[in-house]
């Protein structure tokens, strides 16, 4: 009764468009659904995003589910998934990729997931990392584990809007480390972050799980940038 209440003087609205949800919608209204700009890396291999790591970082899998343009639908959706503590979105797009990442699971046999992670500062500012409930959601649908401890990020950096595309892409070798005792040899790693645009940091963060005796590495993001 509590939840019908409150719903009728604050209905949930669309995190894009800002129109109130109807029945069995959740966080994103069908329109907006329809609206996002998927990339179907899935069924593209060789994808643009598969490109940007040629010579970089030997990738089995990349892609991205959505393209990304400033002032955009899928900016408006990221910036309150990272910023207005609306973790939800997470989760919606994560069982939406989870479902399209089953099609190749067979494929590429991804063993565990890991997303890129916060700085104890930056998380302590913010309060989650926005990957979270993206990434339990697409271990949900793949049914393996997500690792959210497994990586460390060893040096407080400004946000990437805040920085140019030159810091974006100075040597980060010392960024990332291993945070576990644990044997991870030979894994297959499934890498996940938010928004890809030089590549910088998911690159640093793939060389330091490749230091891992026989793993492999793949790349998922929420979107990529055009």
């Amino acid at each position: 009764m509590l939840y019908y209440l409150l719903n009728l003087f604050y209905p949930e609205v669309c995190l894009g468009c800002s129109n109130v949800l109807i029945t069995n919608e959740k966080s994103i209204c069908t329109t907006c659904r329809h609206n996002l700009p998927l990339t179907k890396h899935i069924e593209q291999p060789n994808n643009e995003v598969f490109s940007r790591f040629y010579g970089r970082l030997p990738l089995e899998h990349a892609s991205s589910m959505l393209y990304f343009t400033k002032k955009g639908l899928v900016q408006k959706i990221i910036h309150k998934l990272k910023y207005k503590n609306r973790e939800e979105v997470g989760s919606v797009l994560g069982d939406w990729y989870g479902y399209d990442l089953q099609k190749i699971q067979s494929n590429y046999k991804f063993d565990v997931i890991i997303p890129v992670p916060l700085h104890k500062k930056r998380f302590s500012e913010r309060g989650y990392n926005q990957l979270t409930k993206f990434g339990e959601a697409i271990s949900s649908n793949l049914n393996i584990p997500f690792e959210e401890n497994l990586l460390k990020r060893d040096v407080y950096e400004l946000t990437q809007t805040k920085r140019n595309f030159f810091d974006r892409t100075k040597d980060k070798k010392t960024t990332f480390s291993i945070n576990s005792d644990l044997n991870y040899n030979n894994t297959h790693f499934l890498l996940i972050d938010d928004v890809i645009t030089s590549g910088a940091t998911l690159e640093a963060c793939g060389k330091a799980l490749l230091a891992i005796p026989g793993s492999k590495i793949s790349i998922v993001t929420l979107a990529c940038s055009i």
